[in-house]
């Protein structure tokens, strides 16, 4: 596959950030208001595709966004470039860190930011190595997490009876490194697999539609082999060594914990949803799509406000505890569409959102 040379902003990239922010939001708003079983089978199942599978999209499409930055870096291997985009990216990191580290503060224990400000931090590392390099690294990153989930408990520090909504030693030393490297919602350990791959993805020319049929010939491909794979093996398992609980904990594909095969699936299903949402846009040009596009472009701003004001309408409304799933998913949709609608009204006079002129200013 060949590398890009060409500059210009791949709005389907933005298409797909727009669609992992509601995926985002269906799963945020679920967990917030206590609705993620309280509803039928299929509408269960429904929501529990994007659990995952979302924050993944999202946090691959930022390394495609930092190999697109660094692009005349890494092709001159000029070593001022190269630190001074890492200097960019330091600093940006520090803002997502400490913007994310506040909305923990006020009670989104869920937050992606800081984990996503630390991804960054040491992605900066890596910027002009080799493609093997990258490589050894993620499978390294893939065997150590698998590991560490087999050697210690993963539920140590949550709540017993708040399991996976309250940490409760998250504020002390030890406490928080366990949770940002091990167990956390996004740990470093295996989560960062997904900006590194996408740093490798953003190396390639994806405007070019063979290496992009390549690409999502791999993601249907792995996707297909790796849930096949994980249902094989969680049967065989169960009628000889292991009992459900434990063959489900190494070999699930759902999120918790973020095992090798739920890396593996979501990494392909990520890989789909991005091509396949520039194909979309390349081919479908009308008032609907440049809106979401445009809505892409301000996902920081939007995640930043679905914590003060789509959780702080819930919470003045009296809606945060056992509400029926259909409530948070219709509330979810409605949402987004209000933050469509916020996009299309600000960007007719701003370039940027108001986080994203925040951060890039601050990254200068």
């Amino acid at each position: 596959m060949t590398k890009v040379n060409d500059h210009r902003r791949i709005e389907g990239l933005d298409f797909a950030r727009a669609l992992a922010m509601l995926g985002m939001f269906i799963v945020n708003f679920g967990v917030i208001t206590g609705s993620t079983a309280n509803g039928s089978k299929w509408l269960i199942h429904l929501q529990s595709l994007f659990e995952g599978r979302a924050s993944a999209v999202f946090v691959m499409l930022a390394g495609i966004g930092i190999a697109f930055m660094t692009r005349q870096s890494r092709e001159t291997k000029d070593p001022l470039l190269i630190q001074q985009n890492k200097l960019t990216l330091w600093k940006r990191s520090l803002f997502l860190f400490v913007l994310g580290m506040v909305l923990y503060a006020v009670g989104w224990t869920g937050d992606i930011l800081h984990y996503y400000g630390v991804y960054m931090f040491l992605a900066a590392f890596l910027i002009g190595k080799s493609k093997k390099t990258m490589l050894f690294v993620i499978s390294v990153i893939l065997i150590l997490s698998q590991w560490l989930q087999i050697q210690f408990n993963y539920l140590t520090g949550w709540h017993p009876k708040n399991i996976l909504l309250e940490y409760l030693d998250f504020w002390s030393a030890q406490g928080f490194m366990r949770n940002l490297v091990f167990n956390g919602y996004h740990p470093v350990f295996p989560w960062i697999c997904f900006f590194l791959i996408g740093m490798m993805i953003g190396d390639l020319d994806i405007r070019n539609r063979v290496v992009r049929k390549k690409l999502i010939a791999t993601g249907f491909l792995l996707l297909t082999v790796t849930e096949i794979f994980s249902k094989v093996i969680i049967k065989g398992m169960t009628q000889h060594y292991l009992d459900v609980e434990s063959a489900l904990y190494l070999f699930d594909t759902g999120p918790i914990p973020p095992n090798m095969m739920y890396v593996l699936s979501n990494t392909a299903s990520a890989i789909i949803v991005i091509v396949c949402s520039m194909y979309l846009v390349e081919t479908c040009q009308n008032k609907g799509i440049e809106a979401m596009i445009k809505t892409g472009q301000m996902s920081l701003t939007h995640y930043v406000g679905h914590v003060f004001i789509g959780i702080g309408i819930l919470f003045a409304v009296n809606k945060m505890e056992n509400q029926p799933l259909v409530f948070s998913m219709l509330y979810a949709f409605g949402y987004f569409i209000g933050c469509v609608l916020f996009s299309v009204w600000w960007r007719a006079n701003h370039k940027r959102g108001p986080l994203e002129i925040v951060l890039r200013k601050w990254g200068k």
